[in-house]
């Protein structure tokens, strides 16, 4: 299943673009996408961590990814 990621920040940086296409197995969950994510991206492996928010909203590590779900990634914050 094909879909697209949208990324901020860091992230952005990371992925060399603003959204990416990324190619993912049927029942995907955000725990095993992270993990996709960071062997395909290994410049992820220097966050301290990041998060994924579909359908604008945080959801469980256990959520299964849907086709038409909209995917960000979201760097940690930083500020002062």
């Amino acid at each position: 299943m094909n879909i697209k990621i949208v990324a901020f920040g860091i992230a952005r940086d990371i992925f060399g673009d603003s959204e990416i296409n990324f190619n993912i197995e049927k029942g995907t969950t955000i725990a095993e996408l992270k993990e996709q994510i960071t062997m395909s991206y290994p410049g992820f492996k220097k966050l301290v961590s990041f998060s994924i928010a579909v359908n604008q909203s945080y959801v469980p590590e256990e959520y299964a990814i849907e086709s038409n779900d909209e995917i960000v990634i979201i760097p940690p914050v930083s500020g002062g």
